[in-house]
């Protein structure tokens, strides 16, 4: 059987993971994490989306048995995405994202007043993808449902004593982000270090 991949995005498709068109049946060429309610879950350029998905680089060297860095991947996602549908086609056809709760997500997470972060975007994003360990009294806790759908993102923690740094800057592999899940009942922030490491939970809110 042939391969399909998502046509925004490049993961491999499968049944559990295609996307949503807007009266509740399955999309064929685009995945959950790109396309949701008949839209494309954020707004931006092929680069933007290369930027995004080069965070990605560990689970593609996986995968592939491959080391590249996230430059080397960034240039092989440049050189892919200009041949999948979304990239190639008329922007005037394409759904773009509008979905009322992100743009709610996004107000109540700058609203957060946590030192150094503010989200432009958010993003669909499998919990299991996201769910990190976090150490709270002495036990290996995880906050969220491995199976559920959240909106987040990751973007750079101010560094200690200092100033915010530039958001998406990984200059240092000493720089620690700020990890963001957001769904109707609560919004969970978190910071860890580089592939999650000494993960602790900045805020959990309860939005009920």
């Amino acid at each position: 059987m042939e391969q399909r991949f998502c046509q925004s995005c490049g993961m491999p498709l499968t049944e559990d993971v295609l996307g949503i068109n807007a009266d509740g049946t399955k999309n064929e060429d685009y995945c959950i994490y790109c396309y949701k309610d008949g839209a494309f879950t954020g707004d931006f350029t092929m680069e933007q989306m290369v930027e995004y998905c080069s965070m990605f680089v560990e689970e593609y060297n996986k995968n592939t048995g491959q080391h590249l860095t996230a430059c080397q991947y960034k240039d092989v996602l440049r050189q892919f995405y200009p041949t999948l549908k979304r990239w190639k086609g008329d922007d005037a056809n394409i759904p773009h994202a509008d979905h009322p709760m992100k743009k709610v997500f996004i107000e109540e997470v700058n609203a957060l007043g946590i030192s150094g972060l503010h989200v432009d975007n958010l993003y669909v994003l499998q919990g299991s993808f996201i769910n990190q360990a976090y150490d709270i009294n002495g036990n290996e806790v995880k906050l969220l449902d491995d199976n559920a759908i959240y909106w987040g993102n990751q973007v750079m923690a101010p560094h200690s004593g200092t100033g915010p740094e530039s958001l998406g800057s990984t200059s240092d592999e000493s720089d620690r982000c700020y990890g963001i899940a957001c769904c109707e009942q609560f919004i969970l922030v978190s910071e860890y270090g580089k592939d999650g490491a000494d993960a602790e939970v900045v805020m959990l809110k309860r939005r009920c």
